[in-house]
């Protein structure tokens, strides 16, 4: 399970196409949710996304700080419904923290996490920080992860 990392730059065409796409099947006709996905933040983003066959079928967008939140985040993670239940979230998170951790040097990353997934999140090292809100008419929470001091390891 290797997933690509690129800029908004690197990104082909076929790429940009088939995460746009993906991101509509997921959030905007399976979640029934009317939104602008087209927020402005993609040209400033790295993509991560994980090929199966030849096509995109996971994918999230990490942000630097001064974008979407005053913190490096994590946003837009999604993995296709044919995929779900293999761990594929799981390390998708995982590689996308270690991303930003190693290369960004952050010591905290912020999401805006779907309740639903909280404990998902929270396996992940990942705590409530706001109330729950709503975001596109679906119930949120600010969740943010503070890198271990590794000074006693």
């Amino acid at each position: 399970m290797n997933f690509e990392f690129k800029y908004f730059s690197e990104l082909s065409l076929e790429e940009l196409y088939e995460i746009l796409q993906l991101r509509a099947e997921i959030f905007v006709v399976e979640q029934d949710c009317i939104y602008n996905d087209l927020d402005g933040l993609d040209k400033n983003a790295v993509h991560q996304f994980l090929r199966e066959d030849g096509k995109i079928v996971a994918y999230s967008r990490l942000l630097k700080p001064g974008t979407r939140f005053s913190e490096y985040s994590i946003g837009r993670v999604i993995v296709k419904k044919s995929e779900r239940g293999k761990g594929i979230g799981c390390r998708m998170m995982k590689d996308a923290m270690s991303f930003i951790l190693n290369n960004w040097n952050a010591t905290k990353i912020k999401i805006s996490a779907q309740k639903y997934l909280q404990n998902f999140y929270e396996s992940l090292g990942f705590i409530i920080v706001t109330e729950e809100y709503l975001e596109d008419g679906i119930p949120h929470y600010g969740m943010i992860y503070q890198k271990k001091n590794r000074k006693n390891s």
